[in-house]
C-alpha cells in the first residue's frame, strides 16, 4: 500500500493535469519533478483509483454496435449511422449524408476511388458531399458499366462526373452497359479501346464504395435495365443467391454463386474488390439485410455503413 504522502502528491499532480488542463512538462517545472515522473505519478493514480475515466456515448451514437461488428466480421471499420425510420428512402438519405462525412475526412493525395454505378444509396452520398481542397493525383473510376436506358443514365454519369467534380479529380468512365446478352459479347466489349482506361484501374483502386444489392433489384437499377430476367432471377433463387455487389451475386455465407450469368457482367469482380485497401459498403434496410449478411460473411467488404436498425440484427447474429 502506498504511503500518504506519496498518494497525496498523486492526487496533486492528477489535479493539476485533468482539473487545471496543465501539460505534464508544467507541472513538473512547477513541482521540480521530472517529465518521467509527472507521466508514471498518473499512471498511477488510474492504478490507485484516483482517476477513473468514464465516457459518455452521446445519443445516437452507437460505439459498442461498431466494436462489435469490427470484430465479429473482422472489419476495418463499421459506422452505425442513427435514424429514426425504417423507411428505405430516409435510410438510404442517412447512410448516404454518412458515407459523404467519411470520405471528406479520409480522402488522400493519389487515390483512385471506385464507384459502383445504379446505386441510390450512393446517389444520396454525392449529393451529401462537400467540395474538397484539391489534393494530387486524385482520380474517380467507375467499377460497373454505367450504360443503361436513356432516360436514367444520367444517374450513373452524375455519380462518377460530380464525385470528381466534388473531390477536385479526374473522372474515368466506363462507358458500357452491366450486363451483356453472351459472354461472347462482353469479351468483345472489354477488348474495346474505349472501355481499357476504367478497366486497367480496377487492380489500382484504393478505396472503392459499392451499393449491396437484394435479389429484387431497386427501382433505380430495374429502370436502367441492367437486370436479369425473371427466369434468370429464379435461378439465382434456386441456387440461393441473397445479394449483390457489382451485379455478382452470391449466398448467404458469401460464397460467390456460378450460374453462368456473371460471366455476362461487365464490372470490377469481387476478388479485386475485396483487395482494396478501403473496399466500403454501403447499404440498409430490412430487403437488403441477407444481402449485406452474406458480404460480410464472404469478406467481400472491409468497412460496412448501415443504419442502427441492421446493424443490431446483425451483432446479434
Amino acid at each position: 500500500m502506498l504511503r500518504i504522502d506519496e498518494l497525496r502528491i498523486i492526487a496533486r499532480v492528477a489535479r493539476m493535469y485533468y482539473e487545471w488542463d496543465m501539460r505534464q512538462s508544467e507541472i513538473a517545472h512547477q513541482l521540480e519533478l521530472s517529465q518521467a515522473t509527472v507521466s508514471r505519478l498518473l499512471s498511477k493514480s488510474k492504478e490507485e483509483g484516483i482517476i477513473r475515466i468514464n465516457i459518455n456515448v452521446p445519443k445516437g451514437v452507437y460505439t459498442e454496435i461498431e466494436e462489435t461488428l469490427v470484430k465479429k466480421y473482422a472489419l476495418r471499420d463499421a459506422i452505425v449511422v442513427d435514424t429514426m425510420d425504417k423507411d428505405e428512402k430516409m435510410i438510404q438519405r442517412d447512410l448516404g449524408a454518412a458515407a459523404a462525412y467519411y470520405l471528406e475526412s479520409s480522402i488522400r493525395p493519389n487515390e483512385i476511388l471506385g464507384i459502383s454505378s445504379w446505386s441510390a444509396t450512393l446517389l444520396t452520398m454525392v449529393d451529401a458531399l462537400h467540395p474538397l481542397p484539391k489534393k494530387p493525383g486524385v482520380k474517380v473510376v467507375q467499377i460497373l458499366g454505367g450504360v443503361g436506358n436513356p432516360s436514367v443514365e444520367a444517374h450513373a454519369t452524375q455519380l462518377t462526373s460530380r464525385m470528381a467534380r466534388l473531390v477536385n479529380g479526374e473522372a474515368v468512365y466506363l462507358p458500357i452497359t452491366g450486363i451483356v446478352s453472351t459472354e461472347a459479347a462482353r469479351d468483345v466489349l472489354l477488348s474495346d479501346a474505349s472501355v481499357q482506361p476504367a478497366i486497367s484501374l480496377f487492380d489500382h483502386v484504393t478505396t472503392a464504395l459499392v451499393g449491396i444489392g437484394a435479389i429484387d433489384p431497386s427501382p433505380l437499377i430495374a429502370q436502367s435495365g441492367n437486370i436479369f430476367s425473371n427466369e434468370e432471377n429464379r435461378l439465382l433463387r434456386e441456387n440461393k443467391a441473397v445479394g449483390d455487389i457489382l451485379l455478382r451475386f452470391y449466398d448467404l455465407d458469401g460464397k460467390l454463386v456460378h450460374t453462368g450469368l456473371e460471366n455476362r457482367v461487365i464490372s470490377m469482380s469481387l476478388d479485386q474488390l475485396r483487395k482494396v485497401n478501403r473496399a466500403i459498403g454501403i447499404a440498409g434496410g430490412e430487403r437488403k439485410y441477407a444481402g449485406i449478411l452474406g458480404a460480410l460473411r464472404g469478406k467481400w467488404i472491409n468497412i460496412l455503413i448501415t443504419d442502427c436498425f441492421t446493424a443490431k440484427k446483425l451483432a446479434k447474429e
